[in-house]
């Protein structure tokens, strides 16, 4: 492969969204494992290059399996790899070829490890082909996205050891983030999926109605995130962080009085996503200081 072609297919990943996923396993490890000692830093850096290539083969599925609606979509079609050139063969190899050489660094972790990379990739498979079809199924959506952020959280965990209630506990609020991230997600893109068919949570019930259950998510995982840091399942100053959550309510209505268009929306999650990364490096900062 020439230096041109490595640069088409790069143009295709989403490198700022493939980051923001390496956060949620990388702090199931550091809960699970404390302060790293020299010998986990080889597993560490295992279960990054995996978890980068699982991510990369998840959105590049779902990129795939949504190629025609994605090209009707006025927002996205610029986007879609055909027209980066692409060809459809092509990215279904490079696809799957990214599951395979996740899968093979996942084993390496141990059967947990590797059983929770299984999980996670066949939630992928249900919610992006179209043979399933749950991204176009509502609440069936909402519930992979909140399965998948429990197992994403878990598959970090799990290298650290056996994976315990504690852990269960946790990650439970980075599912509820992760669920509803996406429902800001369909609330973004609602109009693009309305002229496509495709029956998300927005399509179905309205942007403003998705748009209360996303604020009705992220409410529950600040409330459980307080509720572990008072009872000491997490570092206890990770409580004063709920106070930011002020922050994401005030961006929130402001997106709702300018009528959640894709704009408000994008800039909304832009937001939202930079306070969450707050959240990680003071949730790492207070495992390194404990």
């Amino acid at each position: 492969m020439d230096r041109r072609s490595a640069l088409r297919y790069l143009s295709c990943l989403r490198p700022q969204d493939i980051l923001v996923l390496q956060g949620t396993p990388l702090l199931g490890a550091a809960f699970s494992i404390g302060r790293p000692e020299l010998g986990d830093l080889a597993p560490l850096a295992t279960l990054v290059a995996a978890n980068v290539l699982l991510v990369s083969h998840i959105f590049l599925l779902n990129d795939w399996s949504g190629q025609t609606a994605d090209l009707a979509d006025p927002n996205k079609a610029a986007g879609v790899f055909t027209a980066r050139g692409v060809g459809r063969r092509e990215m279904g190899g490079l696809t799957a070829g990214l599951l395979l050489a996740s899968l093979l660094l996942f084993s390496r972790l141990g059967p947990l490890t590797f059983g929770l990379s299984l999980a996670i990739a066949a939630l992928s498979g249900l919610y992006s082909l179209s043979r399933f079809n749950w991204k176009g199924r509502p609440l069936l959506s909402s519930a992979a996205h909140l399965a998948g952020g429990l197992l994403h959280f878990l598959l970090g965990a799990s290298v650290g050891g056996a994976v315990g209630s504690r852990d269960v506990a946790i990650a439970f609020f980075f599912a509820l983030v992760f669920a509803a991230g996406h429902l800001t997600q369909e609330i973004r893109d609602h109009r693009g999926d309305a002229v496509n068919g495709t029956r998300t949570n927005a399509v179905v019930f309205g942007p403003r109605r998705t748009f209360a259950a996303s604020l009705v998510l992220f409410t529950l995982a600040q409330a459980l995130l307080l509720v572990l840091a008072l009872r000491g399942a997490v570092p206890r100053p990770l409580a004063f962080l709920v106070a930011l959550y002020a922050l994401q309510l005030f961006w929130s209505l402001q997106a709702l009085r300018e009528g959640l268009t894709y704009e408000s929306v994008c800039r909304l999650q832009a937001r939202y996503r930079a306070l969450y990364a707050l959240f990680g490096l003071a949730m790492a900062a207070a495992l390194c200081t404990a």
